[in-house]
């Protein structure tokens, strides 16, 4: 007991130091206008044992592993503050300048590492992801600061960057896949790559449908608490399914945020959430500085400064070239090239999870990777400050014949661009998105059922722990069959868009009896490519008894045939569940758009909330206000400050005094609806 309140005592007492020097470290740099993550890592290196011959912490084991959670929080933020709609409009420029930065980057840190430093494979291959991803977090500060966010140039440089976040979890994942052997294959590659794809998608697929329709019935209820424990049980829950498939706790936050951002209140839950972040971050960062050795920095100053070289170089020719490839003009992509010159947050995580696999005695890998971190961070500021001029000097420069070559060519890829928009090319592009979602729908299912039988249930049941493997035989084929009225209809569909597209909608008699040809052969092939992943998925999970077999498959025919309408109903709600998932943040928007009202201010009426209100803790939203009374709530004075065209998941409290607009019975009906009293 007493060995324990110690260690209690100590951890309290690292955590009030840790805490105090980043608040302060926070402030200092706040005011100064410099990157509050620098200021942390300084006050890790501060404290740091390296530094002094002593730590100033008594457990900084335990300050570590408190910081992992850092990492948690950073990248589920990451994913909820993922905008769909926005990466769909510049995806063409941003995600392939993304990969292409990203694959060219990863195989020079694996070069430079194996060739120039001698390295093992594991460790170069770390290198080569940590200095693949430029900082999103340090761009948005500075854009914001120069007050350069609306500028052309800033939507694809911070676009291509959050690509290059997406594309670098996958990297850390396949790091971490094959790195334990210390070695990299082929092989290794492709089953790490093959295991990671499975995953990401099923838990997008399963968790498009469940997550957000459970977020939502649970934020009705007006209960802040319940709400964000119940997506940080998810993230928790994902990341240590991630860890023990052997990919990192990143991904898994990483894509529960995702399914957070794609329900309604994915607003609230930011707010709720950023507190969090905001903590386990500054721990995260100050315990990399904790592991920074000043000597060795030092002493590794010429390395250092090779490979901060490399990432300045590297990924401003890669970005610029990707740039001008995708179309954009020569200042822009010039200002891509340089706004994206650096690496940040994710060097630091890589090398944490470095160290993990590789010894820093073998290779000294933290240290140059955390080293080049902070002095491209300190640089990138003012590449971003002269990528203006910089890119207008460049583009002055171009020879002529060469300019009008890249207009030409911009020209064309305009033109590709915009001879994509067939309404019916997308409507099937659409249909068979789906049937592949049902696919990955399908193998993930298989996936997990053929993981539960490896569990002991007997503390539970014998007769569950004895029959495991048929019971969950029979799931997975139910689960099938309920998969199967959909395959059906989106087979059809999938036959009538190909027939349209191919033939045209003509009554000519070749026409009509081609498109019934199309239409049935796609529907074949659909059905036929369905049964076909059923029979090979059911192989691997097959039962090795010939009743338990025989039963089942009774089972799922009776099922089949008698269920049918049941399955249809299942089917259905899954797919409008699935589709109102991928379609909220354009409901959101839209929500937002007609709640922006603009109204002379001496028509708007005010009522303040008191601390009986039904609406406190309430959000416009859950609250239906408009629908319920017909009057709009089109600003809040909270705290002295006035807030205009709030949004629908803006949160009412106590003394918040609301500018309404509406008549005389729109008023009232509002006013019994918040318990307003006169």
């Amino acid at each position: 007991m007493l060995f324990a309140d110690a260690v209690l005592s100590d951890f309290s007492r690292d955590i009030a130091v840790l805490m105090t020097a980043a608040g302060l470290m926070a402030a200092l740099f706040s005011r100064l206008g410099w990157p509050k993550v620098i200021g942390y890592i300084l006050a890790g290196i501060v404290m740091s044992e390296h530094t002094w011959g002593g730590s100033f912490l008594a457990d900084a084991e335990s300050v570590s592993t408190a910081g992992q959670l850092g990492v948690v929080f950073l990248m589920f933020s990451l994913g909820l503050s993922f905008s769909a709609k926005e990466m769909g409009k510049i995806r063409d420029v941003a995600l392939p300048a993304a990969i292409l930065d990203t694959v060219v980057m990863i195989w020079i840190g694996y070069t430079v590492g194996t060739r120039l430093f001698g390295w093992s494979p594991a460790a170069s291959f770390f290198l080569g992801v940590a200095i693949c991803d430029s900082a999103t977090t340090l761009l948005a500060k500075v854009l914001d600061e120069k007050g350069w966010s609306k500028r052309p140039f800033a939507r694809f440089v911070m676009g291509t960057s959050v690509c290059e976040d997406i594309v670098c979890v996958g990297a850390i994942a396949v790091a971490t896949g094959f790195a334990g052997g210390g070695a990299v294959s082929a092989k290794a590659l492709f089953s790490s790559l093959g295991g990671l794809a499975v995953f990401f998608l099923s838990v997008l697929v399963l968790g498009f449908v469940l997550v957000p329709r459970f977020l939502e019935s649970v934020g009705k209820r007006h209960d802040d608490e319940a709400l964000v424990l119940t997506l940080l049980g998810c993230c928790f829950l994902v990341s240590h399914l991630a860890n023990a498939f052997g990919f990192s706790l990143a991904l898994g936050a990483f894509l529960v945020g995702i399914l957070g951002s794609s329900s309604d209140v994915s607003d609230r839950l930011g707010r709720l959430v950023d507190p969090l972040k905001f903590m386990y971050s500054a721990v995260f960062f100050v315990s990399i500085g904790l592991l920074v050795d000043p000597a060795a920095q030092l002493r590794l100053l010429p390395q250092v400064l090779a490979v901060s070289a490399l990432v300045v170089v590297g990924k401003f020719v890669n970005i610029t070239v990707a740039s001008l490839l995708v179309g954009l003009d020569v200042k822009t992509a010039v200002q891509n090239g340089l706004g994206l010159a650096q690496i940040g947050e994710f060097a630091f995580m890589v090398a944490i999870l470095a160290s993990s696999f590789v010894k820093e005695s073998e290779c000294p890998m933290f240290q140059i990777a955390v080293g080049a971190s902070l002095l491209t961070t300190l640089l990138n500021p003012l590449l971003l400050r002269v990528s203006e001029r910089a890119g207008e000097a460049v583009e002055r420069r171009v020879p002529q014949r060469m300019a009008e070559l890249l207009e030409s060519y911009r020209a064309w890829v305009e033109k590709i661009r915009a001879s994509r928009g067939n309404p019916m090319f997308e409507k099937l592009k659409g249909t068979v998105l789906r049937l592949g979602v049902l696919a990955v729908l399908l193998l993930a299912a298989y996936v997990v059922f053929a993981m539960l039988p490896s569990f002991d249930y007997s503390p539970f049941s014998s007769f569950i722990n004895r029959y495991s493997k048929p019971i969950c035989f029979l799931l997975a084929n139910l689960f099938a069959v309920s998969l199967l009225p959909m395959i059906v209809v989106f087979g059809r569909q999938t036959g009538d868009e190909l027939a349209s597209l191919l033939v045209g909608d003509g009554d000519a008699s070749w026409q009509t009896s081609t498109r019934q040809l199309i239409r049935f052969v796609a529907e074949v092939v659909v059905v036929a490519l369905f049964f076909a992943e059923w029979a090979m998925l059911n192989v691997a999970i097959t039962p090795t008894e010939a009743y338990a077999t025989w039963i089942t498959l009774g089972i799922i025919i009776g099922a089949g045939v008698f269920g049918w309408r049941f399955f249809v109903k299942m089917g259905r709600q899954a797919t409008q569940r699935l589709h109102a998932s991928l379609s909220a943040e354009e409901r959101r928007e839209s929500l937002r758009r007609t709640m922006t009202i603009v109204v002379p201010e001496g028509t708007i009426h005010r009522l303040t909330l008191g601390a009986s209100s039904p609406a406190v803790g309430g959000t416009v939203v859950t609250l239906n206000i408009r629908a319920k009374t017909g009057a709009s709530v089109v600003s809040v004075v909270r705290d002295g400050h006035l807030y205009r065209n709030i949004g629908p998941e803006w949160e009412f409290r106590i003394g918040d005094t609301l500018g309404v607009l509406g008549d005389g019975a729109q008023i009232a009906a509002l006013k019994d609806l918040l318990g307003v009293v006169d």
